[in-house]
């Protein structure tokens, strides 16, 4: 079986114990007044699970269409050592230390570096560029969760704001 039939197969079973949690567990303890909604905290998860198990489906049972010759994407595992680990690893330590750093150095900081040191990493070197995007992406997102969604964000560093 090939890497990415396996990889789908590990999303069925994870979807499967998700849509267990979310069929008959997340619903038990409603009230009565949210059971008589038509939307449910559960619904959107429902709908995950369900997309989740047939996608995964299609690919373990090999349903999509598939390459008729070898594809450059493909992994080859007699060439392991050619593939990025290091790189890998380093966005891994990265997404680490962001989960880390969000809370003492606010969200806008916290979110700035790691978008430009994680492009740093892919390989960008368009300096300018990875700040400007950065910083445009973080306020944005910001703006988004903190004025639309109205989910407070500490944007600025613990020692900025007074505590």
């Amino acid at each position: 079986m090939a890497i990415d039939r396996w990889i789908a197969f590990v999303i069925l079973l994870l979807c499967i114990a998700y849509g267990y949690g979310a069929f008959f567990t997340m619903d038990g303890l409603l009230p009565p007044i949210m059971k008589q909604r038509p939307i449910w905290p559960s619904t959107f998860p429902k709908v995950l699970v369900c997309g989740g198990i047939v996608f995964s489906l299609v690919i373990v049972l090999g349903l999509e269409k598939t390459p008729v010759k070898e594809d450059a994407a493909d992994i080859n595992l007699s060439r392991l050592g050619d593939y990025k680990f290091g790189q890998a690893f380093l966005l891994l330590a990265l997404m680490v230390a962001y989960a880390v750093l969000l809370r003492p150095l606010g969200f806008l900081a916290s979110t700035f570096l790691f978008l430009t040191a994680s492009s740093f990493i892919l390989g960008e070197r368009r300096y300018l560029l990875m700040v400007i995007v950065s910083a445009i992406a973080a306020g944005f997102v910001w703006y988004l969760v903190d004025s639309v969604l109205g989910i407070f964000l500490r944007p600025l560093p613990f020692f900025l704001i007074g505590g």
